[in-house]
């Protein structure tokens, strides 16, 4: 036979329960406020890596040209410093992968397409006139997207040598 509390007892349990309730309710309210973090894209040079989310993201529907035209020139962008001699790792989330990414250098596609989560390319390429570079810096994007883009994450490789 069970005894259910009573008087007193019996108060205490429901504080608790809804003390509970109360906190359970809370941390979800916090949780559904929160903007769903972007998917990642990792630049690895050597020992040196940085990462980095997008604004110019839309949950795999097409972002506007004009959000793009302002992600590709925001001076608000992570920078990296590439040896012309190491090999550039380009590291993308599962998501972006999923879509089709494609490497972009100042604005032009240097890769085509790819499924894969990992690319590497030369450190010498991103300073080669050939392919479009001038000076000791290159803003070297991510494109999410085969046809449409649903995504652009952008970095900043200087010259380091």
């Amino acid at each position: 036979m069970t005894s259910l509390p009573r008087g007193r007892a019996a108060n205490g349990h429901r504080r608790r329960a809804v003390a509970a309730l109360g906190a359970v309710s809370a941390g979800l309210l916090v949780l559904s406020a929160c903007d769903k973090p972007t998917p990642l894209a990792t630049i690895t040079v050597g020992k040196n890596s940085v990462s980095s989310e997008t604004d110019c993201y839309n949950d795999g529907k097409e972002v506007k040209a004009a959000d793009l035209a302002k992600c590709l020139t925001s001076s608000d962008i992570k920078s990296i410093k590439v040896d012309p001699d190491e090999t550039v790792r380009f590291g993308v989330d599962p998501k972006i992968a999923d879509n089709g990414w494609t490497i972009l250098m100042n604005g032009q596609p240097l890769t085509d397409s790819s499924k894969k989560t990992y690319r590497t390319i030369p450190g010498s390429v991103f300073f080669n006139a050939q392919y479009g570079a001038s000076g000791n810096s290159t803003r070297v994007s991510i494109k999410e997207g085969e046809k449409t883009v649903t995504g652009l994450w952008t970095f900043k490789f200087k010259k380091d040598a």
